[in-house]
């Protein structure tokens, strides 16, 4: 009986550490961020990417609103069509006239909306949503773009804080794009538009996209043995215990 009881509380113990090593090596929640295609240069133009994973197992993802920073207006924003869906480009007036090429602008694009015309985005899935800036300002280091998640379910999810340096990502972080130094061609990120610098794109992306599927493969290979080692060590304990009490007995 002594035995039975010790094998009980053995197993109960296996099973508590397993349960734990698995919660903690399941990821966090992604999050809709924003990343450019090649650089993203102070005074320069990018194409830069939205991208929007489904966090939810039971709705879709059927529209998506990115509002544009309103204490740096951009005089160019022009979405890339994404099939489908439809955008939606919302201009307002600025207080102050940007100068481009010589010209004053009174307005500039403070919002782009995508809306599903069918499903969305589905749970399991994530979608690009690309769009060209210019020119980005020389005295910021990063664009914080405050964007709104719908889903078919008619849940609203913010993406509107704005992480703080020195202190831990919120909750709902905004999507935010990082600048670099200014060049000297400040259109060399517009010039990506060619045909040599979009095939540099694509295979950009693609070795960026196979070294996540790398890493992903051999982070999920260590954790299933870092949950096997504890397993099999449990079981060790146990297994001497058992052996101890029965030559006791």
């Amino acid at each position: 009986m002594q035995i039975s009881r010790t094998a009980s509380r053995v197993t109960a113990a296996v099973a508590v550490a397993g349960a734990t090593v698995l919660a903690m090596s399941v990821p966090a929640f992604a999050h809709v961020t924003v990343q450019p295609e090649g650089a993203a240069a102070k005074g320069g133009y990018a194409t830069v990417d939205f991208k929007v994973p489904n966090e939810r197992d039971n709705a879709s993802t059927t529209k998506l609103e990115v509002n544009l920073p309103a204490d740096h207006p951009l005089a160019s924003v022009m979405p890339q069509p994404v099939p489908g869906w439809s955008v939606k480009v919302t201009k307002s007036k600025l207080d102050k006239p940007l100068t481009m090429h010589g010209e004053k602008i009174g307005e500039a694009v403070t919002k782009v909306t995508w809306t599903a015309d069918g499903k969305g985005i589905q749970p399991g899935y994530f979608q690009k949503f690309p769009l060209s800036l210019g020119a980005l300002p020389e005295d910021a280091d990063q664009l914080v773009f405050k964007a709104i998640q719908t889903y078919s379910n008619k849940e609203v999810v913010r993406w509107i804080e704005v992480p703080q340096e020195g202190q831990d990502e919120p909750e709902n972080p905004a999507p935010t794009l990082a600048l670099s130094a200014a060049t000297d061609d400040h259109h060399g990120t517009a010039a990506a538009a060619g045909d040599d610098d979009a095939k540099s794109g694509d295979k950009d992306d693609a070795h960026q996209e196979a070294a996540a599927d790398s890493d992903g493969g051999t982070d999920t290979t260590a954790r299933v043995l870092g949950i096997a080692g504890i397993v099999i060590g449990v079981a060790g304990v146990a297994y001497g215990v058992l052996a101890g009490r029965r030559r006791t007995a």
